[in-house]
């Protein structure tokens, strides 16, 4: 089918022949291209879910911890290490 859109050629390596063959498993019906394409998008939901997991745990940490040095230095404490360091 004629397109104007980058094509992609991959070759059927005996790990990808597994996955395909799994995946006609799930999807049965589908081409072996098809089933590509949808591991591909699969694949793509599946690691924006992680990289959103990790983002929202390190946020979380951050809000669990900000603040837990407050009050740990004193009122003047930069103006009394400053005062420390040679002139």
């Amino acid at each position: 089918m004629p397109t104007t859109r980058p094509r992609h050629f991959v070759t059927e390596t005996d790990d990808l022949a597994d996955a395909l063959d799994a995946a006609a498993s799930r999807w049965p019906g589908l081409s072996r291209p098809q089933l590509l394409v949808r591991l591909a998008l699969e694949g793509h939901q599946a690691a924006q879910r992680a990289h959103d997991e990790r983002r929202r745990r390190r946020l979380a940490a951050v809000r669990q911890h900000s603040g837990i040095l407050t009050g740990a230095y004193g009122p003047d404490y930069l103006q009394q290490l400053r005062e420390e360091w040679p002139a």
